[in-house]
């Protein structure tokens, strides 16, 4: 089976409600990039390559243009002929375009054999995936309002940023709110849930361990990437100085990323995206990595349905799984063909259709084009009150 065409196609969902971005006069809009390959066999192939920018739409039909005439099955040829094509290789950009393309080719394959993607990764594990919700709020009873509404569909694992996005030196008054937002919401849904703190990178060292060491009593699952992630001597330090397990990961590239950061101990959980870590292939690479430090395996997935699929065949197959890394939008279904899954009871099933599950719908891709001003999920750095000589991430 050979591939006929490799096509990129960006797009923007209809703005959604945020908290944190109206609060400062901003829309929650982002920018996607899907990417289509067509086969001479008529089986389509559907991935995702969002990283932000959309020139990211242009090295995926770059990148395309190479493959074209290749067979689809050859996954892995496909990926080492373009990691390697360029002297200077890696980034968001090349990375990204990429993994689009490999998710795709694996859509392929499963399509074709009538099977799973993760029937082809060797066989699931699990018959359906632990999941989090969300405990974001502007104040503490605006967090605990949101926990609550997902404890009460009985979910079982909360995630949620405390911090206020001002900069890497953060002020006495949000760090004494983001401790006490924990606090309330640790009371309010009680000791059997477990609370996820997300960090974002946002803190320096020192920082991370007085406000590390304050949300001690109230027993974080994970102090997600309390520092920047470029610095792992900072992160080690963090990692040694509190008692709370660290994650990091969602920010590197590639298995060569990771040798460093697993080989020093430094996290009990890893979070690499299925996007800019390299695809599907290469995060099951980084899993068996992670699993021979005893690290657990979180593939984060927040950008589209098809991103999100194939994060579930990795945490169905994955020995060292530990949670799924939320990512379900509102506008999921209407982009997407096929039965996406549905998250009961704080477990998501895991996709049974061939492939990665579903296709994506090209009539409502055609119908939300990609956006001239599109802000993103998160309040860039310093858009919240701040002291003056704050530096940004």
């Amino acid at each position: 089976m050979k591939i006929t065409a490799v096509t990129a196609i960006p797009f923007a969902p209809d703005p959604i409600s945020n908290p944190y971005l109206e609060s400062v006069g901003m829309k929650a809009t982002a920018n996607y990039v899907a990417v289509k390959v067509d086969t001479d066999e008529g089986i389509t192939g559907w991935g995702d390559s969002t990283c932000g920018p959309l020139s990211v739409a242009s090295m995926v039909e770059e990148f395309g243009g190479m493959v074209v005439g290749e067979d689809a099955g050859h996954i892995e040829k496909i990926w080492q002929t373009l990691y390697h094509h360029f002297f200077v290789r890696g980034g968001p950009i090349q990375i990204s375009a990429i993994s689009g393309i490999e998710m795709a080719l694996w859509d392929i394959k499963g399509k074709a054999a009538g099977l799973p993607v993760y029937d082809m990764l060797g066989g699931p594990l699990r018959d359906r995936i632990w999941a989090y919700g969300r405990w974001d709020g502007i104040t503490p009873e605006a967090a605990v309002e949101q926990a609550m509404s997902y404890v009460s569909q009985g979910v079982t694992a909360l995630k949620g940023d405390p911090f206020d996005h001002q900069g890497q030196f953060i002020t006495a008054e949000a760090e004494h709110k983001a401790i006490a937002t924990l606090k309330a919401v640790r009371e309010a849904v009680g000791d059997q849930v477990e609370l996820l703190v997300e960090v974002h990178g946002r803190l320096t060292p020192s920082a991370a361990i007085r406000v590390g060491n304050a949300m001690e009593p109230y027993r974080p699952f994970v102090f997600e990437e309390p520092v920047p992630f470029h610095n792992l001597d900072a992160m080690k330090r963090v990692a040694d100085s509190v008692n709370i397990p660290i994650a990091t990961g969602e920010r590197l590239f590639t298995k060569w990323d990771y040798e460093d950061l697993l080989k020093r101990q430094i996290v009990a959980m890893i979070q690499p995206d299925v996007i800019q870590g390299g695809g599907i292939m290469e995060l099951k690479k980084i899993a068996a990595m992670a699993e021979a430090q005893y690290v657990g395996f979180q593939p984060h997935a927040i950008h589209g349905p098809m991103d999100v699929l194939a994060a579930l065949q990795l945490d169905a197959s994955t020995p060292n799984f530990m949670i799924h890394e939320g990512g379900m939008k509102p506008w999921f279904q209407d982009a997407f063909i096929g039965d996406f899954p549905i998250q009961q009871d704080g477990y998501l099933p895991i996709p049974t259709a061939p492939g990665l599950g579903g296709s994506m719908n090209e009539e409502w891709l055609a119908a939300h084009p990609a956006r001239s001003d599109a802000q993103g999920w998160l309040p860039p750095m310093g858009t919240l009150p701040s002291r003056q000589f704050n530096t940004w991430v």
